[in-house]
């Protein structure tokens, strides 16, 4: 028997995001960064659509971490988010102690994983985040098959909230658990995986479950023209940007999912499911945050 679970309405969301004062500055809505990208999977536009729905999110600064080799290419495509230049060989970041510290500081969120692709060394660089990352980290993408292969001991060095943002596929690969039985109980198995391991998983899925392990959230909003590369991307942002000034709870994650199904059903009316792709969803975030605070 699959547990209980609250499906997210728009007044939670609202409820959530509060309101700002006048007299706000970017400090008080902190400071994220982004790590991923890869020679291979360089994507400079895709890469700072991360940055841009991150900042769409209400977070007040992002820097963006991509492999040395590949800063030139990315660094046309951003406006806002700052640019942080990792040491790598043949496209791909090497362990550099000093490097991700002077990353790392002062971040209240961290996301990792988005384009970056295979390397021997992105374990020992996992395993040095978990360890010296005081706020969130947000694994995903690349993140979450580094986690899978040097398995899920690294997890207990963590220092900070760990949100994992897996498909059913990359669940299973965490997991263990095929994928057909994970589609048929998603909700059990996410809760009892997040209470093990002590971390807040969301679930991917045309319904997407959140949880920490005790309370399980549920959004439905989202559409077809989502079904397009970057749109887990574009979560990731999304997900960055609200815990940069929110608390790190399953409750924000989720919310974080409901704003960025509902851009992507805003970019699907303005467009249609056929020629949408993942910039048009990060572009609809101000009208779909807009809705939910009106």
């Amino acid at each position: 028997m699959e547990p209980l679970v609250q499906l997210l309405k728009t007044e939670d969301v609202k409820a959530m995001l509060g309101t700002r004062p006048w007299d706000s500055h970017k400090g008080m809505f902190g400071y994220v960064g982004i790590l991923g990208g890869s020679l291979r999977y360089s994507g400079a536009a895709k890469l700072a659509n991360l940055g841009a729905a991150a900042l769409r999110s209400g977070c007040g600064v992002v820097t963006l971490g991509v492999p040395a080799s590949i800063a030139p290419a990315v660094a046309p495509y951003l406006l806002e988010s700052t640019l942080f230049p990792v040491p790598d060989r043949d496209g791909s970041m090497v362990f550099d102690a000093a490097a991700l510290d002077s990353f790392l500081a002062g971040k209240r969120a961290v996301a990792v994983g988005m384009g970056w692709g295979r390397s021997e060394e992105y374990a020992q660089i996992l395993d040095y985040l978990f360890r010296n990352t005081p706020g969130t980290l947000l694994l995903d993408a690349d993140a979450l098959n580094t986690l899978a292969d040097g398995g899920l001991d690294l997890l207990k060095s963590k220092r900070g909230t760990v949100v994992l943002t897996p498909h059913p596929m990359e669940f299973s690969r965490l997991s263990g658990i095929p994928v057909a039985e994970i589609l048929k109980q998603p909700v059990a198995f996410a809760k009892s995986f997040a209470a093990e391991h002590d971390v807040i998983l969301l679930l991917k899925g045309s319904v997407t479950t959140i949880t920490d392990g005790k309370t399980v959230y549920q959004t439905d909003r989202g559409c077809a023209g989502m079904a397009t590369a970057g749109s887990g991307d574009v979560l990731s942002g999304v997900l960055a940007g609200m815990l940069g000034y929110l608390p790190p709870t399953a409750l924000t994650v989720a919310c974080g999912a409901f704003l960025a199904g509902l851009a992507g059903e805003i970019a699907e009316r303005e467009t249609n499911a056929f020629s949408m792709v993942a910039s048009d969803t990060a572009a609809a975030l101000p009208k779909a945050f807009s809705e939910v605070l009106k």
